[in-house]
């Protein structure tokens, strides 16, 4: 279970990763579906909570040479998220586009409380959805 937090973690910040893959292989070897759900969720999350905290320090790395993002480039991302609102990390669980949508979080300051509230409802909905979806049409495919 810890390999799969571990997992969960890291392919929520910003380097490349998929939890997906491990948390079926789990789920076929018969580790119990709630475990594996609160598990998975929190490492997930715990990840995105990291790309929030780095979106808080953005405008202080503006005009180094490895950041990749101009002032104007974080006002024009700031104005897009504003529009959409902190529901926006409703889509926090989307490859490519959840990471920058946590980071936008941090950038605007969107308290801790509530963007957690919003990613951890992301991540928990995708992860049940797996979930369901393994139990419904990965079943015949565990072998053991």
């Amino acid at each position: 279970m810890l390999s799969l937090f571990i997992v969960a973690l890291l392919s929520a910040t910003l380097l490349p990763g998929g939890s997906e893959a491990w948390l079926a292989t789990l789920w076929c070897q018969g580790e119990p579906a709630i475990m594996l759900w609160i598990v998975a969720t929190s490492g997930n999350s715990l990840g995105s909570l990291v790309n929030v905290a780095l979106g808080r320090f953005a405008r202080e790395w503006i005009g180094r040479r490895w950041f990749p993002a101009s002032e104007r480039g974080l006002q024009r991302a700031e104005r897009w998220y504003k529009r959409g609102g902190e529901a926006t990390l409703l889509l926090a669980w989307l490859p490519i586009l959840g990471d920058p949508l946590t980071v936008m979080a941090g950038i605007v300051r969107l308290p801790w409380w509530r963007a957690t509230v919003w990613i951890l409802l992301s991540k928990g909905g995708r992860y049940a959805l797996l979930l369901w979806a393994a139990e419904r049409w990965l079943r015949p495919l565990c072998t053991g």
